[in-house]
């Protein structure tokens, strides 16, 4: 460990806090600390559970958890190849053509900059705009040539993600999308628990409310404590303020929630605001730097009994000792 530091290790596991070894800034130490936010099994009394879940989930030495806050699209279910689908099929629609294109065909994202795209720019119309800012606005069936004013590029844009969203939405009405492992069964014993359950989606309001009823279920959707959309706050994240506008309308202070995200354009987000953020990372997101997240795993099926190292120094790495092949190198 020469060169490091320090080194912290942090048990998830659902226990009351030990004691532990205090940290000397002079030399690198390994301490233990049961900082939890797994939710056990459910008790039968919800006072009970709550006192379970409040000795368990501390998320600081002077705040008890108090919201778990998920993010929607790669968290609650893997969506970005839905998404990606979506657009591609409403290029097709509007015969979209970028002139610095050599194809003749309409617009088309692959895959692999999709994965790109989505993990540096956050929400649909952001995406687009910056796409047309870099490779040329283009020719469509709604402006024969490309459109050169603000107003105009703003109505292809909306024009565009209205049409996506309703596409989107066929997707998932179609019945073969589903939410990912662990996923409803942390929310349920969340609210089993007395602890605040929320979802925070840079997407469309009204393709995520389809997304939650159709694959959480309507009763899930009703019992949140806070939902928030892109539709909700003027800038998109890594802006923090979808999760600072969370925690207003849940009365709670910024320490006492827990975000569940899945990219670091998320992770970002919930920093900024000062929230702890875990990570369930997708197939897109793996390589990501989330060295400032809490925990790092590939998804919640094992929330229980998860064991992660974070480490304090640079360069750093990551590693999830549940899955102990995943190991994320800070850059």
């Amino acid at each position: 460990m020469a060169g490091c530091c320090w080194m912290m290790s942090q048990r998830l596991l659902l226990s009351p806090p030990s004691s532990h070894v205090s940290l000397n800034s002079s030399s690198a130490l390994i301490y233990s600390t049961p900082l939890s936010f797994s939710l056990g099994s459910r008790s039968k009394s919800r006072s009970r559970a709550r006192a379970r879940f409040s000795n368990a989930l501390s998320v600081s030495a002077s705040s008890t958890l108090q919201a778990l806050i998920f993010d929607c699209d790669g968290v609650i279910l893997e969506s970005e190849d839905l998404h990606r689908r979506a657009y591609n099929d409403a290029f097709s629609h509007f015969n979209v053509r970028c002139l610095s294109s050599p194809s003749q065909d309409p617009l088309s994202w692959d895959s692999h900059f999709y994965d790109q795209l989505q993990n540096q720019i956050g929400g649909g119309k952001p995406k687009m705009r910056w796409y047309f800012k870099e490779h040329g606005w283009p020719s469509s069936t709604i402006f024969d040539t490309p459109p050169d004013d603000d107003g105009d590029r703003a109505k292809l844009i909306d024009i565009l993600q209205d049409w996506k969203t309703e596409r989107y939405k066929e997707i998932i009405k179609s019945g073969t999308v589903e939410t990912r492992p662990g996923v409803l069964r942390l929310m349920d014993e969340t609210k089993a628990a007395g602890i605040k359950l929320a979802v925070c989606s840079a997407a469309t309001k009204s393709s995520v409310i389809l997304c939650l009823e159709s694959l959480i279920g309507i009763e899930r959707f009703r019992g949140l404590d806070c939902f928030l959309a892109g539709d909700d706050v003027k800038e998109k994240k890594p802006n923090p303020s979808i999760y600072q506008t969370a925690v207003k309308k849940l009365g709670l202070s910024e320490k006492e929630c827990l975000v569940v995200e899945d990219s670091v354009i998320g992770l970002q987000a919930a920093a900024g605001a000062g929230m702890a953020c875990v990570i369930t990372y997708t197939s897109s997101t793996a390589d990501q730097d989330f060295r400032d997240a809490i925990a790092v795993y590939p998804d919640l099926s094992n929330v229980e009994r998860l064991g992660v190292v974070a480490s304090k120094c640079c360069p750093c790495q990551l590693v999830n000792a549940s899955h102990p092949l995943k190991l994320v190198t800070c850059k």
